[in-house]
């Protein structure tokens, strides 16, 4: 039985809903391997700190995305380089205690004290970095220059690696990044019939508008703004975890049907019930409703944006998976230009002919990355 450890932190949603989709795989094949998933703040380094403040500032606040690139991130790592021998120590000793055969990373920033405890402690194990986004950003984010393994989700994270001195035989490349295997499978509900049950109209143009796990207050300027909009149209919208947002958006007065809900494990059948998406570009987030055929409707900018998401807008706009704003006040004239016939057609062909099977692409590497290193060993020990 070989054990994998994928390290992550719950600083929003996707670190954790990654190890979970691979996970599931793993299971699903009866691989022989015990999985375990390590908050490596909480677990290792014994702080909720940087959890706290990214999930209850950053996600929900427009205040704190704009000091976020400026200030917050620099801070956050300037902690991480003064505390990085500590750290390291730590991580050496949760290693010994662990003996893990694969060690995967599935979080940025910390991968240089992460590559180093596992040298350092258990230099026979790999150390192999998935990146959750679909570029790097530099410096010292997803990508360091050390003698890892590093799967990448787009060709052009794939070229900043190689930019980084990264030769073919330690580089991996995927076809988007992980989901859930649940968005890749067939919803069977009549979507009329279940929109007429959570009270909507079966017959009208249906959004989407899902800001992650933690929801934002921008789902309720999106409420408002498409108030004004000359089209019919119907909306559900999924709060997550934050009720106090949900609560506030169901007591809303509303010219056209709308739907709340809060935190569901329910996500594929709400995709299944709309046709458009509109959220915030994170990289998972937008994969999932690609995934489920809803072409997107998301904002990117210089000030709000925050600069790890960016590059997910640029790979939707190269695919013309959908319709990127500067700002969310937009939203109107994105809704109506997206919702005409003919630039619905086009989009919607679009996402129906991609097929995201990451998390299936990233188990079979890591069988190989498995294969390789039992070979190697077997190999040192003939020589000895």
């Amino acid at each position: 039985m070989k054990k994998i450890c994928f390290t992550i932190y719950d600083m929003g949603g996707g670190h954790r809903s990654t190890a979970n989709a691979l996970k599931e795989v793993i299971e699903q094949r009866n691989l022989p391997w015990q999985v375990e998933v390590v908050e490596v703040f909480r677990e290792v380094f014994g702080t909720n700190l940087p959890q706290f403040i990214y999930n209850n500032f950053v996600l929900k606040k427009k205040w704190a995305k704009a000091i976020n690139d400026t200030f917050s991130v620099p801070l956050f790592k300037l902690q991480i380089r003064l505390l990085h021998a500590a750290w390291r120590n730590r991580l050496q000793k949760f290693w010994q205690k662990q003996q893990p055969d694969l060690v995967v990373s599935l979080m940025p920033l910390v991968n240089k004290v992460l590559y180093e405890s596992v040298e350092a402690q258990i230099s026979n194990t790999p150390f192999v970095t998935f990146m959750t986004d679909f570029a790097d950003c530099p410096p010292h984010f997803w990508i360091e220059p050390q003698n890892q393994l590093l799967i990448c989700p787009s060709q052009r994270a794939l070229k900043q690696a190689k930019s980084f001195g990264y030769s073919d035989e330690r580089l991996f490349q995927t076809l988007g990044v992980v989901i859930h295997p649940r968005f890749n499978e067939t919803v069977n509900e009549n979507r009329k019939v279940e929109r007429q049950r959570l009270g909507l109209n079966p017959n009208l143009p249906t959004g989407l508008v899902l800001f992650g796990t933690q929801g934002s207050r921008e789902m309720i300027e999106i409420c408002d703004r498409l108030q004004q909009l000359p089209q019919e149209l119907q909306l559900i919208f999924v709060c997550g975890r934050n009720e106090k947002l949900a609560q506030e958006l169901r007591s809303r007065q509303s010219r056209f049907p709308m739907f709340v809900e809060g935190f569901t494990k329910q996500l594929p059948f709400y995709m299944h019930l709309c046709d458009f998406f509109i959220g915030k570009p994170g990289s998972v987030g937008i994969s999932e409703a690609i995934a489920m055929k809803l072409p997107v409707i998301t904002e990117c900018n210089n000030s709000l944006t925050l600069f790890q998401e960016r590059a997910s807008a640029t790979w939707l706009i190269d695919n013309e998976f959908g319709i990127v704003v500067e700002n969310f006040r937009d939203i109107n004239k994105a809704v109506a230009e997206l919702i005409k016939p003919e630039n619905f057609a086009r989009y919607k062909a679009n996402v129906e002919a991609y097929n995201n099977r990451a998390v299936y692409e990233v188990v079979d590497i890591l069988e190989t990355i498995l294969e390789n290193s039992e070979l190697e060993t077997a190999q040192k020990l003939i020589q000895v």
